[in-house]
């Protein structure tokens, strides 16, 4: 049926990055939780570049990142750490 367009309404497909569903999993036909299985690799000579360090850390629901300054050849650089242990590996922070 998915195939031949024979379905009688639009099918809403959604997909989550965790359990928390913020994804609008829960109010969906078919509801896809892909679950990250490892914390984030983090690429200090580029995080202060390319994110907003305030927004990755209040992104987080269980504090798990942190700002921090890191040395990257001669010069320190602000990027983020991330507390492995707290980490329930939901996503938040790679958007």
């Amino acid at each position: 049926d998915f195939q031949s367009m024979r379905l009688p309404a639009p099918v809403r497909i959604s997909l989550a990055c965790c359990i928390n569903m913020c994804g609008a999993v829960h109010c969906s036909d078919i509801g896809v939780v892909g679950i990250h299985r490892k914390p984030p690799m983090i690429d200090h000579e580029w995080t202060d570049q390319l994110c907003e360090i305030p927004l990755a850390v209040s992104a987080c629901p269980t504090a798990a990142v942190r700002p921090t300054k890191v040395e990257v050849g001669d010069k320190k650089v602000n990027s983020i750490a991330i507390k492995n242990e707290r980490c329930m590996y939901c996503g938040n922070c790679y958007t």
